[in-house]
């Protein structure tokens, strides 16, 4: 009697020990096939413009005179492209076959839109700030090294890669010299206000304010991708005195002799 007694308790335990482990699966399943993390974006291209060409000034020229001149005047940055415009879409619960169940439509969505000449395998959730003074020799951090980048691409190496000179202008440090942006999160990581190189695009004021149009450069080290990331400012006033939802910048090598263009891909993250 004890020993059949004692084996209904065994059986007992190990269905319990059973149906625990078969709970943990569960929910370990549920964890990662419901990580959030930015989507591919669609768009429709509006215009494509450039700054016009200044008319030259004459100035007359006579023989034995020697004249003084202040000369002012513009040209275009061969380093960047600019984009900008609205951003509409839902959230949606939805399966493997983008079949919704439920969705929200947003007419003025807040969130982030992104940038990146990588088109698949960013691996979202390991995303850092990008660090001008990384160590450039690409160990894969696999999320390991935090919310700052370590090992991989520096600024020498970006600015290098759309031959931007060390003392340009219009290079990447003297575009992104700030530390002072909201606070965001991509992919369930949290990037605390001013944590990484950032910069404010110009507004209908004619200059960066801050808080608005922000923009931050972003880094993922196992597929060692750069990515532009511009913070969603709902119908703001832009450089143009329309309202847009983001403006944002991001490298491109035109200088000397470069007539190629870089393929670009967007991806939006809605909350």
């Amino acid at each position: 009697m004890e020993n059949r007694k004692k084996r209904e308790k065994e059986k007992t335990e190990i269905v319990n020990m059973l149906v625990l482990f078969l709970i943990m699966l569960f929910y370990i399943n549920i964890d990662a096939v419901t990580a959030i993390q930015p989507y591919g974006a669609n768009y429709t291209q509006v215009k494509t413009e450039t700054a016009p060409l200044d008319s030259p000034q004459s100035i007359p020229a006579q023989a034995g005179n020697v004249t003084e001149l202040n000369i002012f005047g513009f040209s275009t940055t061969q380093s960047w492209q600019g984009y900008f415009g609205n951003v509409t879409g839902t959230i949606q619960l939805a399966d493997a076959n983008d079949k919704a169940m439920y969705n929200w439509s947003l007419a003025s969505p807040e969130g982030e839109v992104y940038s990146s000449t990588n088109g698949t395998g960013i691996q979202w959730a390991n995303t850092q700030c990008f660090n001008f003074t990384a160590l450039g020799n690409y160990t894969a951090e696999s999320g390991t090294g935090g919310t700052t980048n370590l090992y991989g691409t520096n600024l020498s190496q970006l600015e290098a890669r759309f031959t931007i000179a060390g003392d340009d202008v219009d290079g990447v440090d003297e575009t992104f010299a700030s530390l002072n942006h909201s606070l965001f999160y991509t992919s369930n990581r949290e990037f605390n206000y001013g944590e990484c190189k950032s910069t404010n695009i110009f507004s209908d004021s004619g200059e960066g304010e801050p808080w608005k149009f922000e923009e931050v450069l972003l880094y993922e080290p196992v597929s060692t991708s750069v990515i532009f990331t511009s913070i969603l400012d709902e119908n703001a006033l832009g450089f143009d005195s329309a309202a847009h939802d983001f403006e944002m910048l991001v490298l491109e090598d035109g200088h000397n002799t470069d007539t190629q263009v870089t393929q670009y891909f967007f991806y939006v993250e809605l909350q």
